[in-house]
């Protein structure tokens, strides 16, 4: 990596003329259908040593020349538009104080009609109010784009952001969706953030997505959109999804509008022995208990670290994928009290493991609808 500042300058120079760049392109999913809608455009810097994104525009940005770069990226970028697979959008990324300068308005110029491009505005430098951007913002919602947020629930992508903006896209941060799939408070924020979204007219796009917990965790949530490497990482134009991934999320079970249990299904970590369930828990502290199955793929017990170590085996609760919640939380409180708060495995039709459902997501869903239905 270059250090002193004459170096630097000379790899601007290259880098904001357009030499030494690259881009790749990840694609944006669409949940209920299973199919790619869209590709955020993430620029590359493969003609250099340093090839962090963020290093090269901490550096422009300390040396006054972040408008440069980013124009540069921006044109490597909208080269590729031109070839963008029919119905399918491409999100360019943007500093908000650049948004006004002469160098990115050009830029939207020389596209001229702007349908099918969603420009995010990136967490590059908090914005206190974007009363000043909103004439350009203006302008290019005239011109047919689109405007997205980054970092929705983190730094200047709070409410009052969300509200100053009325953004298309509304983008949920890594931090928000690690782990989502076993974090109840996560879920309630996406939820709100869902809620916001829809009475504005807007879509969430959850990014980051890293497991297949976390996938099904955000279409159960009905997040619309979706990105991140389980699905796909950033390549050449125009990678799709994995087959198997489109077909499992294109074949969800929709029909009951959330009063069964299937709907509050979370993958969980299954062994084959009480032997193995041990080695598991040992082995990583995030696990906080796994199934134990038989060769059937039936649920024998949900073991804890305690349990497995003791080697308790007894039949725990089973629901089916189609148990009312009411029904499923009025089950399990007539357990024992040492077990009333454990999680409840799941079975579809066949008697196969499904999947959890923890108690706590069970009584938020019961007073949820409780909630609704008395307002």
């Amino acid at each position: 990596m270059a250090s002193d500042r004459s170096t630097w300058t000379d790899l601007l120079d290259q880098a904001c003329s357009g030499e030494g760049l690259g881009v790749a392109y990840q694609p944006i999913v669409d949940t209920v259908r299973g199919t790619v809608v869209g590709y955020e455009a993430l620029i590359r810097f493969p003609g250099f040593d340093e090839k962090s994104p963020e290093v090269w525009f901490s550096v422009a940005r300390a040396e006054g020349r972040a408008a440069e770069l980013e124009a540069a990226a921006l044109r490597i970028a909208l080269k590729a538009r031109a070839m963008l697979p029919t119905n399918c959008f491409l999100t360019v990324n943007v500093s908000p104080d650049l948004l006004a300068l002469e160098e990115i308005r050009r830029i939207w110029r020389a596209q001229g009609d702007l349908s099918g491009l969603v420009i995010e505005l990136t967490e590059q430098v908090p914005i206190d109010s974007y009363g000043h951007l909103e004439s350009d913002l203006n302008r290019l919602r005239a011109a047919g784009a689109l405007i997205a947020v980054d970092d929705a629930g983190a730094g200047y992508a709070g409410l009052r952001h969300l509200l100053s903006l009325r953004p298309s896209i509304i983008k949920i941060d890594r931090d928000l969706i690690r782990d989502v799939d076993s974090d109840e408070a996560k879920r309630a924020l996406i939820e709100m953030l869902g809620t916001f979204a829809n009475r504005v007219d807007a879509w969430i796009l959850a990014e980051g997505i890293e497991t297949a917990e976390e996938l099904e965790t955000v279409a159960a949530l009905g997040v619309p959109l979706v990105q991140g490497y389980y699905l796909a990482k950033p390549s050449a134009p125009w990678a799709s999804i994995p087959l198997e991934t489109a077909h499992r999320l294109a074949a969800r079970d929709r029909s009951d509008h959330g009063h069964a249990v299937r709907h509050l299904v979370e993958p969980a970590f299954t062994v084959s022995s009480v032997a193995a369930a041990a080695d598991a828990l040992a082995a990583d502290a995030r696990l906080q208990f796994v199934v134990l199955l038989a060769d059937d793929r039936r649920p024998v017990r949900i073991l804890d670290p305690f349990s497995a170590a003791h080697g308790w085996t007894a039949p725990g609760l089973r629901l089916n994928l189609d148990t009312p919640i009411a029904a499923a939380l009025a089950r399990a409180v007539t357990r024992p009290q040492e077990h009333r708060f454990e999680p409840v495995a799941v079975t579809d039709n066949a008697g196969r493991f499904a999947g959890i459902v923890r108690m706590e997501r069970l009584i938020t869903a019961l007073a949820s609808s409780g909630s609704s239905a008395s307002a």
